[in-house]
């Protein structure tokens, strides 16, 4: 049987594990996925009070570290027994998921990898470029119970994202769904995206109500249709 105390360390959740990870080890799975969709993102699972870890519960293991892959969260490991090591090699995990020798430096390594996304971002806003617009576009929630806004104001638009305009019903991490027309196409353009920021109305008063997305699992053929259609503007902006 498999027992889980959580703890947490700044925005880190300790999973400690013991007893057994094999076919009856579900609640890993669900622990995991209770984590990510409350927001706890970094999750580390320490090993060291596991006795035996049998085929399926490499399964199960699996399984929960899709689960936070899949929400945007990164799940390591540390403290595994030395007599559980060799499973690990040979079911390949030590070549796909992160394993530690300490806690410490599991928990630097949540800090680092922070650090580096947030270069990441800044490095892919800079490789596109920002048109500043007028387009009116709808907006709605992806679930059906959260605040509409219909008829809204794109203000600015890059291939990876924009600030809309007159709609402060939402908040951060909410996801969004975007109808918007691209002149001279009449195709509507539909978009996924994610709440990145909220303009602070004492500070960015010009900007307030609104909001900040970034696109969602975009695909190449929508992500090349609008980097076309900024880069035809921008051109004529130029020219003017």
């Amino acid at each position: 049987m498999l027992e889980i105390k959580l703890r947490q360390i700044g925005n880190c959740v300790i999973l400690d594990l013991s007893g057994r990870i094999d076919v009856d080890s579900a609640n890993l799975v669900e622990v995991v996925g209770q984590c990510v969709h409350d927001g706890y993102l970094n999750i580390l699972c320490n090993l060291e009070s596991i006795q035996v870890v049998d085929y399926m519960g490499i399964s199960v293991i699996a399984i929960a570290y899709k689960e936070a892959a899949n929400h945007h969260g990164r799940m390591k490991f540390v403290n595994i027994p030395v007599h559980l090591r060799d499973m690990f090699t040979v079911a390949g995990l030590d070549r796909v998921m992160e394993i530690y020798a300490s806690e410490d430096l599991a928990i630097q390594s949540f800090k680092e990898d922070k650090v580096i996304e947030e270069i990441k971002k800044m490095q892919l806003r800079r490789r596109f470029k920002r048109l500043p617009v007028d387009l009116k576009i709808e907006l709605k929630p992806k679930q059906d119970n959260s605040p509409v806004c219909l008829k809204v104001e794109m203000l600015n638009l890059s291939a990876i994202g924009a600030f809309i305009f007159g709609c402060g019903k939402f908040k951060l991490g909410d996801e969004v769904a975007l109808k918007m027309k691209l002149a001279p196409n009449p195709e509507i353009l539909e978009l996924d995206a994610r709440v990145v920021w909220i303009p602070d109305k004492t500070v960015q008063p010009h900007e307030y109500p609104g909001i900040g997305v970034e696109f969602s699992d975009i695909s190449p053929e929508n992500q090349r249709k609008l980097i076309e259609f900024i880069e035809r503007n921008l051109s004529s902006i130029s020219s003017d």
